[in-house]
């Protein structure tokens, strides 16, 4: 087995349909930092590697104390819950590159992470690669996990129920592994497939930014910074550009022609980054997105599906008759 350093975790590949059968199982798609732990052995402590390759052990010094027992090498997720109780990368990328021992300290306190451990690729001198994933799982959950930050998550049979219950969590997705399949270091294999969830939501346009390099007077829409309106005002949610293409842009641009303002329509702060270069419209053209993931204060990977006709700001208020909230 290659050193940590050289070391790269086994991929999963897109799916289309989520397969059935017993030579399946189906996990919960965590919404985290893949790592790779190396430990030592009883007296030992904890080395974390990143999907690269890069150390990154001292961002979670709660997870450094390594089950009992011979050096292992595991494959796994590094989650944080947010304040709804979901993992949320968000919540990990406030460590990620924190340093500073009292202030990793802190947010260790404050936000403790937990080791997913899904895989186990080695047992002291043992290579468990080329054992099925049926019988590498069976020793992970052997390991006596009690006192390390760690967990073996749950795996399913049914992968269509565990999709759906997935979405209606606001969770990521699922992976489903073949019960008969070997570990292939650094390798995307179709062995393991990954079925990520996207959501649609319907939001208010409150600016739009043009492409990069337009000229003025002929600058083309390249994206649009939109909102989510609550009793409190506009609320900002992101900036969407992606399916925002050459025929989107002509019709928005003339949707938003004569909506003009001088400031922000948000109630709340935009970022210094997507406010740059904004021009602000009345808060009255309603666009559906899809995104990934629910519950987040920021649209992930939003992408421009098209413009609400239907609907007007007012439908989109809590409560609302014609709420038309993620979906």
């Amino acid at each position: 087995m290659p050193a940590p350093a050289d070391l790269r975790p086994m991929l999963a590949a897109p799916g289309e349909h989520v397969p059935a059968g017993a030579g399946w199982r189906h996990e919960v798609k965590w919404d985290g930092v893949r790592a790779l732990a190396f430990t030592t052995g009883d007296e030992g402590g904890v080395e974390l590697r990143s999907r690269n390759g890069n150390r990154i052990t001292e961002a979670w010094p709660e997870l450094a104390t390594p089950p009992p027992g011979p050096g292992l090498v595991v494959d796994g997720e590094i989650i944080a819950l947010n304040e709804r109780g979901l993992p949320d990368f968000r919540v990990l990328a406030e460590r990620i590159h924190v340093r500073r021992a009292s202030a990793v300290a802190r947010h260790a306190a404050a936000t403790p992470a937990t080791f997913m451990a899904f895989d186990l690729l080695r047992v002291g001198d043992e290579d468990l690669t080329g054992l099925p994933l049926a019988e590498r799982r069976a020793r992970l959950e052997g390991l006596d996990l009690g006192a390390s930050g760690w967990q073996v998550p749950a795996q399913y049979d049914d992968g269509e129920m565990l999709l759906e219950a997935t979405r209606q969590q606001g969770l990521e997705g699922i992976v489903s592994k073949r019960l008969d399949s070997t570990y292939r270091p650094g390798e995307r294999s179709a062995a393991w497939l990954k079925f990520a969830h996207r959501h649609r939501g319907s939001y208010v346009v409150g600016g739009w930014r043009p492409q990069t390099g337009s000229r003025p007077g002929s600058e083309r829409l390249a994206a649009l910074l939109v909102g989510e309106p609550t009793a409190d005002g506009l609320r900002y949610r992101g900036r969407v550009g992606s399916g925002i293409g050459p025929k989107q842009s002509r019709l928005l641009a003339e949707l938003v022609a004569g909506l003009g303002r001088a400031d922000s329509p948000f109630a709340d702060e935009v970022p210094r980054v997507d406010a740059a270069g904004t021009h602000w419209v009345e808060p009255l053209l309603v666009v559906d997105v899809d995104t990934h993931g629910v519950g987040y204060e920021r649209l992930r990977q939003p992408s421009y599906q098209g413009v609400r006709g239907d609907l007007v700001p007012a439908d989109l208020l809590p409560g609302a008759a014609g709420e038309a909230g993620a979906r």
